[in-house]
């Protein structure tokens, strides 16, 4: 099959984060490429929201929960639109995907191949009914990770050949860097002092508690956070922050659909995750801005930061740690924009957008092809 794809995205999450968004992403993209692409996700979630703004058309459905009202909304809706793939994003989706296939098979229906996007280092269960999941219902999986890939071809016996790793693109010619000052003047940040930052959902795992109990180990008692993005440990971390009193030197910005600007502004980005990454998209995007790094090795982080050559890369969970390698960026700017610029080197002709189309693309038409042979 080599003309015009049709695909259905789904997502049972109500989430806000990379992962909604790599999905959009990835749909406009094919959208702009000439392929007919549809998101089905759970009523009430943000992404519903979303996606007008990304223009890719999106349906509410009831698939926020494994119920079978869900399965059945899920087969009548594939057999009035039919698709070549459905391309589940969360475990919810995945399992009323697959049980819609087989019930569109069974009543003598098309069903669509259906493909696995597993974004996060989250374990597999490893039991009869997952292994059916993944080694049957499953045409292909992919991962936004090596070590995500990795992972599920050792712990949970998957067949190498049907894995992909397919890591989020970025769009080179948006997060290219850009003036500083500009920024900072535009968000009404402070001017005159370094700024540290983090864009990410407000989640446990992302650790930003061992980011704002840095600050207070800081050299550089001028430096001011900025945390951009919100999420459930909000009012966990505004209370942290009154505690360390530190008020006066974090800002907390909220969710942001503009986030160049935000990076742009920072001096050093910093995302001290300590589980559940793939290659995250918002350290990824703060290199592509050429903005010097402070990470961990969780997950497939290590795919794009290696120590002392495009990121600093620090012990997880550890505030000392994170504030030690904050104030060497800081202190020697000049070998901070070295290692910016040598980050920026490594990802922009590895992580592209284009070049995360192209694999989705060969992904998609592959599992067509191996599901037409049987």
């Amino acid at each position: 099959m080599n003309g015009p794809l049709s695909i259905a995205h789904t997502e049972s999450s109500l989430g806000w984060g990379g992962q909604e968004i790599r999905t959009l992403t990835e749909a406009a993209g094919f959208i702009r490429r000439g392929h007919r692409v549809v998101v089905y996700a759970a009523a009430g979630a943000r992404i519903v929201a979303e996606a007008p703004r990304f223009g890719v058309p999106i349906v509410a459905l009831p698939i926020g929960r494994k119920r079978l009202r869900g399965v059945r909304s899920l087969v009548a809706t594939l057999a009035r639109n039919p698709v070549d793939i459905v391309n589940a994003h969360s475990s919810t989706d995945a399992w009323l995907d697959a049980l819609a296939c087989v019930w569109l098979e069974r009543t003598r229906r098309a069903a669509p191949v259906l493909v696995r996007t597993r974004h996060v280092s989250i374990p597999v269960p490893n039991d009869r009914a997952t292994r059916w999941l993944y080694r049957r219902a499953t045409a292909r999986v992919v991962t936004t990770g090596l070590a995500l890939r990795e992972q599920l071809i050792r712990d949970n016996g998957l067949d190498a050949a049907r894995v992909d790793s397919v890591p989020t693109g970025i769009d080179a010619a948006l997060f290219a860097p850009i003036s500083s000052e500009r920024a900072r003047h535009e968000l009404a940040l402070p001017q005159a002092v370094p700024l540290v930052g983090i864009i990410a959902t407000l989640r446990s795992w992302k650790g930003h508690r061992y980011l704002i109990d840095a600050m207070q180990h800081l050299r550089n008692a001028d430096a001011h956070l900025v945390i951009v993005g919100d999420g459930p440990q909000r009012a966990a971390l505004e209370a942290q922050v009154d505690r360390l009193a530190l008020r006066g030197r974090v800002t907390f910005a909220g969710q942001q659909d503009d986030v160049v600007r935000w990076l742009g502004a920072l001096d050093v980005f910093v995302l001290p995750s300590y589980a559940n990454e793939g290659v995250p998209q918002a350290l990824l995007q703060a290199m592509f801005a050429a903005i010097p790094c402070v990470t961990t090795d969780a997950g497939a982080i290590p795919e794009i930061a290696r120590d002392g050559d495009t990121a600093r890369v620090v012990p997880r969970e550890d505030a000392q740690a994170l504030a030690a390698a904050i104030d060497a960026l800081l202190a020697d700017r000049n070998a901070g924009a070295r290692l910016a610029q040598r980050a920026r080197e490594h990802v922009v002709p590895r992580f592209g957008l284009d070049l995360m189309l192209d694999r989705m693309e060969r992904v998609f038409r592959t599992a067509l092809a191996e599901s037409a042979r049987g």
